[in-house]
């Protein structure tokens, strides 16, 4: 069953949680490095990442991938803050 009215709405019994914070994880790539390698591991070391610097980035909660994004630079009080411009949304119905 939807938990939403068709206009994306919370039904009214599912309203107190839509003021309850969740943490959204920006996963901007992976890197499989060896013991070895990370073992010799430094400030100023370089680890290489599986995307590049235009790709998506994934974001999740929990371990649920809900949607893809852009990186961004945004202005803010004016101090450059790092942003994601949401490009893809997942379908977010109970898993069945």
């Amino acid at each position: 069953m939807d938990k939403t009215t068709q206009n994306g709405m919370f039904r009214p019994e599912l309203q107190s949680l839509s003021s309850v914070p969740i943490e959204i994880t920006v996963s901007v790539g992976r890197a499989c490095p060896t013991v070895r390698d990370l073992t010799q591991f430094g400030v100023g070391s370089v680890l290489m990442l599986d995307k590049q610097v235009d790709d998506p980035v994934d974001l999740y909660v929990g371990d649920r991938l809900i949607g893809q994004g852009v990186l961004e630079v945004s202005e803010e009080d004016g101090r450059a803050q790092l942003s994601v411009r949401l490009v893809d949304i997942a379908e977010l119905k109970d898993a069945t």
